[in-house]
């Protein structure tokens, strides 16, 4: 028989709040963490805006490691971690540390480790350059760091599928469960805000002028953003026996790679749609099952046309009764952490029975049909709730979380 596999426990680092009650506030209410960015100065972009963490701060958190000596986006990592297993009501020292493992997700890893290095080489300072970018760099080292601030000795994976890793790390910790290799994982993503990243889709002119507006026929593009999620994960049995509070049950998880393109997506949505019918087949649900869909909803044209697409694909005449909506137009484009961020959403929304708005949408776009919750929080008994998210090299992933019975 095949373990069951529940949410018990969430840490959160995102642009408008990192407290589990601040955050789906303010996700509520639509405010947005987008706004001019002040880690580095973008005079010479032809465009300023982010979605950096504010004030972020590890002060209080209290681990094995010195979290001063990692990089930005395994601080992240950790502290979110801390804060799912504080919410789970698990004590990192009272459980069996072979037992516990961790499953991560990003797509830059530590870049800027890479840019502190290039600036010291460009200026010349050889002398200056330590051991930091051989051993933060590694994207490894965020769920190695995580294990050794929390000393847990179990299955550790990094999984850098780019924009749909939250998703991977997920699946790849669902099964970690499912096979008895762990009796809780923290499954989840990170990534900090880099001129690296910036740049690259700067250059490829993917990154919005003024806001993000997901689905919306004006929609000029997305936003980057930073951020992590971490989840704590466990079989059911295990949760009951210690009186857990269970938020939702992991029910299915689809993964397929469009074999098409670097960068742009299947234009017929292909892969998308595989992935969707791969996580309903996993968890024997037909598609009029789901009450919720947490879009990709990147805001650039190319990706919200064809995930409209993958969707009616798969879901039929129930496309259009099923609402979807993309908290990307609040969070920006927070890369490995999307995903994990929008499991997330979707297991406070099972739990909690409201789902957070598409904001900034204004005019419908013909390609964009369907239910967007547009600028709205919604009132919803979500029973299931399905999480898409797509990346760069065709990655797919979509998860499907379920009411638990």
């Amino acid at each position: 028989m095949t373990r069951r596999v529940v949410v018990t426990g969430i840490g959160l680092v995102t642009s408008i709040g990192s407290t589990i009650d601040s955050f789906w506030t303010a996700l509520l209410a639509g405010r947005s963490g987008i706004r001019k960015v002040t880690s580095f100065d973008t005079k010479d972009y032809s465009v300023h805006i982010g979605a950096e963490v504010p004030d972020f701060s590890f002060e209080g958190v209290t681990t094995s490691v010195d979290l001063s000596t990692l990089g930005r986006a395994s601080q992240f990592a950790v502290v979110a971690a801390c804060r799912a297993l504080a919410d789970a009501g698990l004590d990192a020292r009272a459980l069996d540390p072979a037992r516990v493992g961790v499953s991560m997700g990003t797509t830059s890893g530590e870049p800027r480790e890479v840019e502190s290095f290039t600036d010291t080489f460009l200026a010349g300072d050889l002398g200056a350059i330590g051991s930091e970018l051989a051993t933060r760099y590694p994207c490894s080292s965020i769920p190695g760091s995580m294990a050794a601030a929390l000393g847990f000795a179990g299955p550790n994976t990094m999984i850098p599928t780019a924009c749909a890793a939250g998703n991977y790390a997920a699946a790849n910790a669902m099964e970690c469960l499912r096979a008895g290799a762990a009796d809780v994982m923290l499954a989840g993503g990170s990534d900090s805000f880099s001129r690296i990243t910036y740049t690259g889709f700067a250059r490829l002119g993917a990154i919005a002028p003024e806001r993000c507006q997901p689905f919306d026929l004006n929609r000029k593009g997305m936003v980057p953003g930073e951020g992590a999620a971490v989840l704590v994960l466990e079989p059911a049995d295990h949760a009951e026996r210690r009186g857990a509070r269970v938020y939702a049950e992991l029910v299915g998880y689809g993964l397929t790679c469009d074999a098409h393109h670097m960068t742009a997506s299947h234009p017929e949505g292909e892969g998308a749609a595989r992935a969707m019918r791969l996580a309903l087949e996993d968890a024997g649900l037909r598609p009029e099952d789901v009450n919720y869909i947490s879009a990709h909803g990147t805001g650039t044209p190319t990706n919200d046309r064809f995930e409209t697409l993958a969707v009616k694909k798969v879901f039929g005449e129930a496309a259009y009764r099923v609402p979807v909506s993309s908290v990307k137009s609040m969070l920006g484009h927070t890369m490995g952490a999307a995903s994990a961020i929008e499991t997330a959403i979707c297991a406070l929304a099972v739990d909690r029975g409201r789902i957070p708005p598409t904001i900034n949408y204004e005019t419908p776009d013909a390609a964009c049909d369907l239910d967007y919750v547009p600028n709205q929080a919604r009132e919803l008994q979500v029973d299931v709730a399905m999480n898409n998210a797509y990346a760069f090299g065709g990655n797919n992933a979509s998860l499907i979380l379920r009411r638990y019975r």
